[in-house]
C-alpha cells in the first residue's frame, strides 16, 4: 500500500468521527455538563426552592424529599427553604434570587405577597417555576410554568364523592388564614355538593384548640353529614373529634400521610385525595435542569397537574407501604 492510499484510508477513517464529535458537542442533550454536581445526570446546576410549608410540617418534607432527589438524580444542587409568613417569604426569595442560581421554585399560598419578588427573580433572568398554590397567577408573574394539582378540580372530585355517598351537609376545615388555595379546596367542594358546606376556620399550630372547636361544631349542628380536612395533620384531629362526639359523620381530607392512609385502609376516614407532592419537587427540579440545558417547557401555558388522585379503601394498603418512604 502506497503512503498516499494510507493517508486517504485514515482521513475516510477520522471525518465521521470527528463529525459526530462535533455534532455531540453542540448538542447540550446528548453531552454530560462540564458543571458536572456529582449526580448521575452531571448538570450542576444551582436550583433554589422557596416554599411556604412550615418546618416539620409532613406534607412539605415530603416535597422537599422529591426535590432533593431530583437534584441527585439530575446532578445539580438544590438549596431548600421554607416560611409560612408571606413577607418572610418574600425576603428568602430575594435573599436566594441575590445568590444567583440557575433556577427558582416557589410555591405562593398568598401570591400577592410575593409578586413582586417573584417578578424581580424574572427580571433578574432566573427561570422560574411555581408549584402547589399560586397557579392562576404563575403565568401572570412570568414564571415558566405551574405544578401541581388545580384545587378546584379537587374540591369538586371531593364534593363530587360525598354527594354520591347521600352527604349534604358538609364542614370544611381551613387551617392556614389567607391561604387561597384552601379557600380554592372548599369552593369547590361546595359546587360540587350542591348541599350545605360551611367553612371552619382552626390553627394548623394549634390542633388541640382545633379539636375543641370541631368538637363543639359537631355537638352544636347534630344535621352535619361530612367533614373535609384541608391537611393530613388536620385530619387526624377531625378523626378525635368525630370520636370523641360519637358523630357519623364521614370524614374525607385532603393530602397524605402515613397515619391518613392507615385510617383509610381501617375505614376511620372514607377517602383522602393526594396531590403527590413528591412529584411537585422532584418535577419542578427537573424541569428548570431541561429548560437550563435544553429550552424544555411543559404544559404549554396551563398546569402540569400532579393530582387530585383519590386513595380510597381500594388501594390505601399499597400506599401505606411506600409511605415509609417519605414519598408518599
Amino acid at each position: 500500500m502506497t503512503a498516499a492510499r494510507a493517508r486517504w484510508l485514515l482521513a475516510a477513517v477520522l471525518v465521521p468521527v470527528l463529525a459526530t464529535s462535533a455534532c455531540s458537542d453542540s448538542n447540550a442533550v446528548n453531552r454530560v455538563s462540564s458543571k458536572a454536581g456529582g449526580g448521575s445526570g452531571g448538570y450542576g446546576y444551582k436550583i433554589a426552592v422557596v416554599t411556604h410549608g412550615g418546618a416539620g410540617d409532613a406534607f412539605w418534607s415530603i416535597v422537599k424529599a422529591g426535590a432533593v432527589q431530583g437534584g441527585k438524580d439530575m446532578g445539580d444542587s438544590v438549596s431548600y427553604q421554607s416560611e409560612g409568613d408571606p413577607t418572610a417569604q418574600a425576603r428568602l426569595i430575594d435573599n436566594a434570587v441575590n445568590q444567583k442560581p440557575d433556577g427558582l421554585v416557589v410555591s405562593m399560598a398568598n401570591p400577592q405577597a410575593l409578586k413582586a419578588a417573584v417578578q424581580r427573580a424574572v427580571a433578574a433572568g432566573i427561570p422560574v417555576i411555581t408549584i402547589n398554590a399560586g397557579g392562576a397567577e404563575s403565568k401572570s408573574y412570568g414564571a415558566l410554568e405551574h405544578i401541581g394539582s388545580d384545587e378546584q378540580v379537587a374540591g369538586e372530585a371531593v364534593g363530587g364523592k360525598l354527594k354520591a355517598e347521600g352527604v349534604k351537609n358538609v364542614v370544611c376545615v381551613i387551617q392556614e388564614a389567607g391561604n387561597v388555595s384552601l379557600e380554592t379546596r372548599c369552593a369547590g367542594v361546595k359546587a360540587a355538593l350542591g348541599g350545605t358546606v360551611t367553612n371552619l376556620q382552626v390553627d394548623n399550630n394549634n390542633l388541640p384548640a382545633a379539636q375543641a372547636t370541631l368538637e363543639a361544631k359537631l355537638q352544636q349542628d347534630k344535621s352535619i353529614q361530612g367533614i373535609v380536612t384541608l391537611g393530613a395533620q388536620v385530619a387526624s384531629t377531625a378523626e378525635a373529634a368525630i370520636s370523641g362526639t360519637h358523630s357519623s359523620a364521614k370524614l374525607a381530607t385532603f393530602d397524605l400521610n402515613a397515619d391518613v392512609a392507615k385510617a383509610v385502609v381501617d375505614g376511620k376516614i372514607d377517602f383522602a385525595v393526594d396531590q403527590q407532592p413528591y412529584l411537585q419537587g422532584y418535577l419542578a427540579v427537573q424541569m428548570l435542569t431541561l429548560y437550563k440545558s435544553n429550552l424544555n417547557v411543559l404544559g404549554g401555558g396551563l398546569p402540569v397537574l400532579t393530582g387530585p388522585n383519590l386513595v380510597t379503601k381500594d388501594n390505601a394498603a399499597a400506599v401505606l407501604k411506600l409511605t415509609a418512604a417519605g414519598t408518599r
